[in-house]
């Protein structure tokens, strides 16, 4: 469904874009609309993978492009700018095109060992988390790049996917400097699977981000991108990308708090 807000400045108008989306089917019914059988695809584990002490993994599923073709026929490629995979809590995560052409990309719904179908991901102070209804796995076990990826892209319990015609003109109103051009790519690649600004985004957790940062200093609010559990110990967000020099997660941290509170706010 479109959306257009109303937003307080003139030169801020922008308009969502509609999306095309289809609900996921149930497994047991993908044999029949695929006319395949499931295989079994092995994995890295990102969220059980410690140092370089990485786990292997049996999954059973389908190659992504394969369900992508079954759900919205073979132009999906030319048809989108990205895919979004929604999770069942809000999540959304948001694959370019190219990289789900690969093959390497792989819709899951269970352990090939016949093990409960979950996984512990202590980055989000979570265990034993449901995976299903799917779950978005890489085959990275001969793919560096991949593996050096970690458990970025590997979203799971979704439910629905949505071809996106890139409807975030809302992070770049016309009056914005365009000195915030790499601050709005960082946003996109760590917050926004969880968090909404100016109601693009993931909905798992409720309000504007852009707002949020407004009546934050920038002290607390980079804090809380740090280290999330010293600010509130028993939350799920996880720390920006740990792997990361300390200095570069800072300045990461700093140009989203900048982006962010010189953002205009949709009403």
């Amino acid at each position: 469904m479109s959306q257009c807000p109303k937003i307080a400045l003139v030169m801020f108008a922008w308009c969502v874009i509609p999306a095309r989306a289809e609900i996921m089917p149930d497994p047991l019914a993908l044999p029949e609309l695929l006319g395949a059988q499931a295989s079994t695809i092995q994995v890295f584990e990102p969220h059980l993978t410690v140092g370089e002490e990485y786990v292997a993994v049996d999954y059973v599923g389908y190659p992504a492009d394969t369900v992508l073709n079954m759900l919205f026929g073979a132009s999906w490629p030319t048809d989108a700018e990205a895919i979004e995979f929604r999770a069942l809590d809000g999540y959304v995560s948001r694959i370019p095109v190219e990289w789900l052409q690969t093959g390497k990309g792989w819709l899951v719904f269970q352990r090939g060992d016949g093990a409960d179908f979950t996984v512990d991901n202590p980055a989000q102070n979570q265990l034993d988390v449901p995976l299903g209804p799917y779950y978005l796995v890489w085959d990275n076990m001969n793919d560096r790049a991949l593996l050096s990826e970690g458990a970025h892209n590997w979203p799971y319990q979704v439910s629905e996917i949505v071809i996106s015609f890139g409807s975030d003109a809302a992070m770049r109103p016309v009056a914005l400097s365009f000195e915030f051009d790499e601050a709005i790519e960082l946003t996109k690649t760590h917050c926004l699977s969880c968090h909404q600004v100016n109601g693009y985004g993931g909905s798992k957790f409720p309000g504007n981000l852009a707002q949020f940062a407004k009546i934050r200093t920038q002290e607390n609010f980079v804090a809380r991108l740090l280290d999330p559990r010293s600010q509130e110990p028993f939350t799920s967000m996880p720390a920006l990308d740990t792997r990361l020099p300390e200095d570069e997660r800072h300045s990461i941290a700093e140009q989203i708090y900048a982006y962010l509170a010189s953002l205009p706010v949709a009403e």
